[in-house]
């Protein structure tokens, strides 16, 4: 079975890029504090550094 990561939402979307925002819900985030786990592939991984001043992951 493959690695999961959490990732949570520390700051909120307001004034982002549209790109952004997209990326943030794409990832299932919606609120702030809010936790989600995905499995750790590239995919992820790009998504999360697009978004990274807004989320903190852990393994």
């Amino acid at each position: 079975m493959a690695n999961t990561i959490k990732i949570t939402l520390k700051k909120s979307t307001i004034g982002c890029k549209k790109d952004q925002i997209a990326t943030v819900e794409a990832l299932g985030l919606k609120k702030i504090r809010q936790s989600v786990e995905h499995p750790d592939n590239p995919q992820i991984r790009g998504m999360i550094f697009k978004v990274k001043h807004l989320v903190e992951v852990s393994e």
